[in-house]
């Protein structure tokens, strides 16, 4: 009788460890695909880091299609489908992201060349007056020393 109690006992953790097992593994799964897409309130945490309410929906949402039996690549695509490929945390490099993936490198590049020009400009000497021009300077000088005398 003992005997029965304990193997009875064992069997129903084992099937409870068994049950308990796949919810953990989808949750491990579902925790990956979270850090995987954008929060589109922060925007610049993933839906597992934000504590955005909309993050908690999109959490439901990947573990009610994770449920359902939709793999990975189709629960990302459909959060691409309904917020667009801003969603990936890391968009694929295509033609409709390449402004996001080569914006920062463009503006940076912009920038430096802005520097370069504006630093060679002030490095450059003042141009040399012509010989007409330093005529009218002496002038006006020998006019000046004139009119400051009494």
């Amino acid at each position: 009788m003992k005997i029965r109690a304990v193997l009875g006992a064992g069997l129903l953790l084992v099937a409870l460890a068994v049950h308990a097992n796949p919810d953990e593994a989808l949750q491990t799964r579902e925790m990956a695909l979270a850090a995987q897409l954008r929060c589109v309130v922060c925007q610049n945490q993933t839906v597992a880091e934000s504590h955005a309410p909309m993050a908690a929906d999109m959490r439901r949402e990947i573990r009610v299609q994770m449920e359902q039996g939709r793999s990975d690549a189709e629960v990302v695509a459909f959060f691409e489908r309904r917020y667009g490929a801003f969603v990936r945390y890391n968009p694929p490099w295509k033609p409709s992201t390449w402004l996001l993936w080569g914006g920062p490198f463009v503006v940076v590049i912009a920038g430096l060349l802005l520097l370069r020009r504006t630093l060679r400009r002030r490095q450059a000497p003042p141009p040399a007056l012509s010989d007409a021009q330093r005529q009218q300077v002496q002038a006006w000088l020998h006019q000046s020393d004139g009119k400051e005398q009494p």
